[in-house]
């Protein structure tokens, strides 16, 4: 009965969302108060039955109750508590589900934190939400409802994917779809603007706090999906180029060209009709990880579906979204105007640059993602590309795009000049090429990779510490007196430099192993033994394991035991590999247990990786400078009576 209730709820939540959807823009093209007026309790209520499926699936997954087709294939009596909750989302149905819960989510927030901003804009911008919301309901009740019974009732579930089994499934799905979801709220704005003919620095201020939040969710989201691979896959990589992997990173590159392009025309007034077209681009770009995740085209330990139908209809889902954007932006935009000039050296022209690279790098990473699965659907072979195609269009992108990070924080808006920049830039011009020409010879070896890396990640990180002093001093008050956009934007671009340096050493000076231990055996990497003392057989609550006993030692100097395991699950006969990881914020020592040869011998694979917690600690630092940036004041405040959007001419009639 309750997961009834849930599909009930579903679809009145489709019918809400539709109302929301065309009440609230019939209402705003009207000057319908009734109707503007609906759009805000629409939101919440639409919010609220998404909760109530939501809920009810999960009670589901509590209870047990394998009638339900999805807890079933999903699930396993064995299965402790907290993985039958987090495996709501552990498969295609129930991320979708969890889409819904975050699509409605954003929505609830704007209806709540935009009683500053006019009815009638917030009328619009929920109901191009609901509209897009109306959207993924149906997606979910034609093709994905979680709810569909199962008949005859099985006695057990065939146990959720092992690979799904650690608490990065409890937070990496939420934490990715804020992201990919939260870009529907910088497009909603985008188009609500459009439609009212309001594409102008208040427009901007309203979308930017939106926009920056949803990039830094997705920050995060990726981060943790990296960390999550780097312990739970046993290969020791932090990064694979895979193609759903690049689902997530495409966003992400257009997001980030997008917080600054807003940046701009909240300043400036420029780039409106460039701003528009990357707010359109973000949630198109997260749509299509959407389609090529849920479509089947992909083979991948990320993907979901295998169900064309599903793909065909997100396909159509987005052509729709992308499509009637792109067709009102056409319409509009002659009518827009250039905003405020300036000189091709300014802080605009520096943002315009980055944000070209950032585009462009986007697009050379689709290209590697998209273009197999065109020439497989054309009938003309198998294509694989790689980590080699990819790193080799992607650096060179983005080693310009780093130097601009350091130079378009300095450079004045509108007009600025060669020997301002070059003088507030000296200290980080001297310490870049001595850092990056020295360091490769303290870590080991002298690299020309490591050498420039280095470099770029000194140049940004001595350009925020000298840019920082420097304001201080000029205001004479202490980082709180500081604008939190400001601070924010320089943690930011810390955390680049940190990531860089992550990056830069970890791929430059690992080493690896593969080798075959007896009991008592030792294998040495990067300074450290480690002894296979012995292995033994234990069981967990839903799996049989080996669990190895590793001493980890230096000098003659024991500092700690690892115990990596080789795990069975019964229910679906799939082994797994668990990492034991040794970890001082400057160096891992990671192990993995191999199979058996035979006599108490084993496979081991050890890596000794310096500087890999280096690349996290630099999306968290990235995603925390976001955080701050949105906690900025001014986007607290109500706008003042002189800021009010000024229509375009065609829209005053």
């Amino acid at each position: 009965m309750i997961p009834e209730i849930g599909h009930l709820a579903l679809i009145a939540a489709l019918f809400v969302a539709l109302a929301q959807g065309v009440l609230a823009l019939a209402g705003a093209a009207r000057a319908n108060l009734t109707w503007i007026a609906f759009a805000r309790p629409a939101a919440r209520t639409q919010f609220l039955l998404v909760i109530v499926g939501f809920t009810a699936l999960t009670w589901a997954f509590v209870a047990k109750d394998y009638s339900v087709a999805y807890v079933a294939q999903n699930s396993n009596s064995q299965l402790p508590l907290g993985y039958r909750m987090a495996a709501v989302w552990g498969g295609h149905e129930g991320s979708l589900l969890l889409w819904l819960l975050m699509q409605t989510g954003w929505a609830y927030a704007v209806s709540r934190l935009s009683k500053q901003l006019p009815d009638a804009m917030v009328a619009r911008v929920l109901g191009v939400l609901g509209l897009v919301t109306a959207g993924f309901l149906l997606f979910v009740l034609l093709t994905s409802n979680p709810f569909e019974r199962l008949f005859p009732v099985p006695q057990d579930g065939w146990d959720l994917n092992p690979l799904l089994q650690d608490i990065g499934l409890i937070f990496h799905p939420p934490l990715l779809y804020m992201g990919y979801v939260g870009f529907s709220v910088a497009f909603a704005f985008a188009i609500a603007a459009l439609l009212a003919g309001q594409l102008d620095s208040t427009w901007a201020r309203w979308s930017r706090p939106w926009a920056t939040a949803a990039w830094a969710f997705l920050t995060v989201g990726i981060a943790l999906g990296s960390w999550w691979a780097y312990y739970e896959l046993g290969w020791g990589g932090w990064w694979f180029w895979d193609p759903v992997e690049n689902s997530s990173f495409i966003p992400w590159l257009v997001g980030t060209a997008l917080i600054h392009s807003l940046a701009v025309t909240e300043k400036r007034a420029s780039f409106k009709n460039w701003t528009v077209l990357l707010s359109i681009g973000a949630f198109s770009c997260s749509l299509l990880g959407a389609f090529l995740v849920r479509s089947g085209v992909l083979t991948s330990v990320h993907a979901f579906a295998t169900d064309p139908r599903r793909g065909l209809f997100i396909l159509i889902l987005l052509t729709v979204i992308v499509g009637t954007s792109l067709a009102l932006f056409a319409w509009r935009a002659p009518k827009v105007g250039m905003g405020g000039r300036f000189d091709t050296v300014s802080r605009e022209s520096l943002l315009l640059a980055n944000n070209v690279l950032l585009v462009v790098t986007a697009g050379a990473v689709a290209l590697g993602t998209l273009y197999p699965l065109l020439i497989d659907a054309l009938g003309l072979g198998k294509l694989s590309v790689g980590p080699p195609y990819f790193n080799a269009v992607f650096v060179p992108l983005m080693i310009p795009a780093l130097l601009l990070i350091a130079v378009g924080p300095v450079a004045n808006w509108k007009a600025a000049q060669f020997g301002a920049i070059f003088r507030q830039l000296r200290v980080p011009m001297i310490a870049a090429p001595v850092v990056g020409l020295t360091a490769p010879f303290v870590l080991g070896h002298w690299s020309g990779s490591a050498a420039l890396g280095l470099m770029l990640a000194t140049w940004i990180a001595v350009s925020v510490g000298t840019g920082i002093f420097g304001r201080m001093r000029a205001t004479r008050g202490g980082l709180r007196a500081q604008p939190r956009s400001w601070l924010g934007m320089h943690m930011a671009h810390l955390g680049i430099a940190v990531f860089v340096t992550g990056v830069t050493i970890v791929s430059g000076y690992e080493t690896e192993r593969d080798v075959r231990l007896a009991q008592g055996e030792s294998v040495s990497i990067g300074g450290y033994n480690l002894t296979l003392v012995g292995v033994r057989s234990a069981r967990g609550p839903n799996y049989v394991t080996q669990i190895g006993d590793i001493e980890l030692s230096r000098d003659g100097k024991v500092l700690r035991r690892l115990h990596p395991e080789k795990r069975n699950y019964p229910a679906s006969q799939m082994p797994m590999t668990e990492v034991a990881i040794d970890a001082n914020g400057l160096r891992h020592v990671y192990a993995a247990l191999g199979e058996p040869l035979g006599e108490g011998v084993w496979s081991v694979r050890v890596y000794h990786k310096p500087f890999v917690d280096w690349i996290w600690i630099g999306c968290i630092l990235m995603a925390l400078g976001g955080g701050l940036a949105i906690s900025d004041r001014r986007y607290r405040l109500k706008p003042r009576r002189q800021h009010a959007a000024q229509p375009l001419p065609e829209a005053t009639s």
